[in-house]
């Protein structure tokens, strides 16, 4: 089932039921009349949901309406909370390296996770709208899914059925602040800024055999600029699957319905010590920050710079078909006038 939240003028938008080509939509108020209000009554209304989307896709709704991913919202366009993991050890890895730091051993057996906020997540192609560019504006490209009730305590092999829902994640990142913010001892804080997420949310079953060990196994393309940047497997070099993070976020309390859960920067090794960019035959990035740590661990110094205004970012997922699962998340880079 794909799903989706068209925007309205409200907070929350308006939920929709989207056909499996992304062609048709279908507002369904009676059942529930947001994506929130959804998940908070999932064992009522996911049937429902289910029996007009397969009425949708045999083309038997005479009521669809075509589908524009540009008067999307992000499907939660707020949630009560949104934890991002760093499922990818490699790139954990290769941050710790560009500046000479060796890894704790404990970094592959207990994940990392950032609680970011999720008051006011940006449209999947709202732009990126930032005051400066020597904050060291950044794309990330991840995958993320959306959870039911998870009871605090809960461990990785109880909440595999808590996951709801799968979406695209661009966790826009200001780098040039990091640094400084990281130094106090706190976490991250205004270095990470709103996210986007994929104009469509599906619920796993949609993926087919690309869905197992709680982990999404395909490419996560990127093009920067409109040129191919990367295209690694979500799926390959994934230490911590996603019923790992859930249940990493749930040790000390509870998680309601409409918790975002993101798995970090997609990477991969590709059989390489640090991994290839594509213009070398590799699978490259899926964040300007991990080539600059190449650059810095091989040359000495990065020589990629960060996103300009102006500059253009498209995160999107394909089945082996060729065709869009989630939709695209397509934003440029602008400069804020206040």
């Amino acid at each position: 089932m794909k799903l989706a939240t068209l925007k309205n003028n409200t907070r929350d938008g308006q939920l929709v039921v989207v056909s499996r080509d992304l062609s048709q939509c279908i507002a369904v108020p009676d059942i529930a009349p947001t994506l929130q209000n959804a998940l908070d009554n999932w064992q009522q209304a996911k049937p429902l949901l289910e029996e007009v989307y397969i009425g949708l896709n045999q083309g038997i709704l005479l009521q669809a309406l075509p589908f524009e991913q540009t008067q999307c919202e992000s499907p939660l366009p707020r949630a009560y909370q949104w934890a991002d993991g760093s499922a990818y050890v490699n790139h954990v890895e290769l941050v710790r390296k560009a500046r000479g730091a060796e890894m704790p051993e404990s970094f592959w057996t207990d994940p990392l996770m950032y609680q970011g906020g999720s008051d006011a997540f940006l449209a999947p192609r709202d732009p990126i709208i930032m005051e400066s560019e020597e904050w060291g504006i950044d794309f990330e490209g991840e995958v993320a899914v959306v959870t039911g009730d998870v009871s605090m305590g809960s461990k990785a092999e109880e909440v595999q059925d808590s996951i709801r829902l799968l979406m695209l994640v661009n966790d826009v990142s200001l780098r040039g602040l990091i640094p400084a913010e990281l130094g106090k001892g706190f976490g991250f804080f205004q270095s990470k800024p709103s996210s986007a997420f994929s104009p469509v949310a599906i619920t796993p079953d949609e993926l087919g055999n690309a869905w197992h060990e709680s982990k999404v196994h395909l490419p996560l393309v990127s093009d920067y600029n409109r040129e191919p940047f990367g295209h690694p497997n979500a799926g390959v070099d994934m230490t911590f699957n996603f019923a790992e993070l859930v249940a990493h976020a749930a040790k000390t309390r509870p998680l309601s319905a409409g918790t975002i859960v993101g798995s970090g920067t997609v990477s991969n090794k590709q059989g390489t010590e640090y991994g290839t960019s594509i213009e070398e035959g590799g699978v490259g990035y899926s964040c300007i920050a991990e080539r600059r740590m190449i650059e810095t661990i091989r040359d000495g110094q990065p020589t990629t710079a960060f996103m300009r205004f102006g500059d253009t970012i498209k995160i999107e997922m394909f089945d082996d078909n060729g065709d869009s699962i989630f939709g695209a998340i397509e934003q440029t880079v602008e400069s804020y006038r206040g």
